[in-house]
């Protein structure tokens, strides 16, 4: 059987983004979702973490993932390549272990996103080209070099990068006619063992593609990446994930129900000098609300508050409340509103932020988490939104609701 190791790259000193292979990536440590690439190919016999780091270590064997060794600060300074990393590997396993895989396949933290067949499609590619020294993703380039200069200097002369056969001036021609080019990804390598050990080398001498579609392109490296790359997740692509699949918005909808407290409210309460308790809700969140209605959409609020801000609020947006619900018994108060009004759970949008949702979202046809819930709610969510409780959540939901149905129509 031929062998295959996972190899996961993740040292502890990142500097744009600090800490950042074990920060939540859409509910999940960014460390995660490799290992969750790994773990779920066919063909991978093994996943190892390489890590200088302790607590980067624990995480990645809570996923799934072996640690045996931390890798040599040596082999994990900002400047450190991929090729020491991979050597020490292979050496520390054959003289601690004895073992000796075939294939290695790089799974770098800050590609997340990947096509759900893309391990084993690469290492398909390389078991079926014996002159194969490793394959590698790409993806069609967003920029050609063909149109890129070499600069020298202000005041001076600019150069073409490259030229093309047969093409005087590249930079000046239509890009139809120029070479297609491809952008090498952070999704994957998968390199024959004998390309390390003989030629020193992480791809060697001859290269084979995996093309990936381009909307899997992912590489984060700053927090505008991180924020952009998470919304993606939610997006409906198919990919890779350490969780279960999230669910595509239904087709048809006839319910959303809505927690309150941190989805209606911010989640902080004003108590005055006689215990009185006021919330802070966003005035926007009633917009939509008459057109959804108006669309054969009810909106409700199912809430554990006790207190009857709940139904002031829920008035004052004209929909229908249900409060003092026990927590334990919100889900059982769900299905039981459900079979009173005749609807179908599977047509049922419902948003929360907190643990006692969790119930609902069982329940519910597709299941929605504000931008600051729990992160054990915005796992199990399958979309989660970019706005915190009580700043406008209902209100992007709404909008998502009225362009899935707009879509629908046309």
């Amino acid at each position: 059987m031929t062998e295959i190791l996972a190899l996961i790259p993740a040292r502890g000193g990142s500097k744009g983004i600090p800490r950042k292979n074990i920060r939540s990536f859409a509910g999940y440590p960014l460390i995660a979702w490799s290992i969750a690439a790994a773990k779920q190919s066919q063909l991978v016999t093994r996943v190892i973490v390489s890590t200088d780091d302790e607590e980067i270590a624990a995480v990645a064997r809570e996923w799934g993932a072996e640690t045996p060794f931390l890798r040599p600060a040596e082999f994990a300074q900002d400047k450190t390549t991929d090729l020491p990393v991979f050597e020490h590997a292979l050496k520390w396993l054959e003289e601690v272990e004895g073992y000796h895989p075939d294939i290695v396949v790089q799974l770098r933290p800050t590609s997340p996103i990947r096509p759900q067949t893309m391990v084993d499609d690469a290492i398909r590619i390389l078991l079926n080209h014996e002159d194969a020294d490793c394959v590698r993703g790409v993806v069609p380039a967003g920029q050609n070099p063909f149109k890129m200069w070499r600069f020298n200097g202000e005041g001076k002369p600019l150069n073409p990068l490259l030229e093309v056969p047969g093409i005087a001036e590249p930079y000046n021609a239509p890009r139809q006619i120029l070479p297609p080019v491809y952008w090498q990804t952070g999704h994957i390598d998968a390199i024959r063992v004998s390309t390390i050990v003989n030629k020193k080398s992480l791809t060697g001498d001859v290269i084979y593609p995996l093309l990936i579609d381009p909307k899997y392109t992912v590489d984060i490296d700053t927090l505008p990446d991180w924020a952009k790359y998470e919304a993606l997740v939610y997006s409906g692509l198919e990919m890779i994930s350490p969780g279960k699949p999230r669910r595509a918005i239904p087709d048809a909808i006839q319910m959303i129900i809505c927690d309150f407290d941190g989805v209606v409210t911010d989640n902080l309460v004003i108590t005055d000098q006689d215990g009185k308790e006021s919330v802070t809700a966003s005035r926007s969140d009633s917009m939509h609300i008459k057109k959804l209605h108006e669309l054969g959409v009810e909106v409700m609020i199912l809430s554990s508050e006790p207190n009857p801000v709940v139904m002031a609020r829920a008035k004052k947006m004209g929909v229908e409340a249900i409060h003092n619900v026990g927590m334990q018994n919100k889900g059982r108060v769900m299905r039981e509103v459900l079979e009173q009004k005749n609807v179908k759970a599977e047509n049922v949008i419902y948003v929360g932020n907190d643990l006692n949702d969790l119930p609902c979202f069982e329940i519910a046809g597709w299941s929605v988490a504000v931008a600051d819930a729990y992160p054990e709610v915005i796992r199990a969510a399958d979309h989660v939104l970019t706005t915190t409780g009580g700043h406008g959540a209902i209100r992007e939901l709404c909008e998502i609701v009225l362009k899935q149905l707009s879509q629908k129509e046309n």
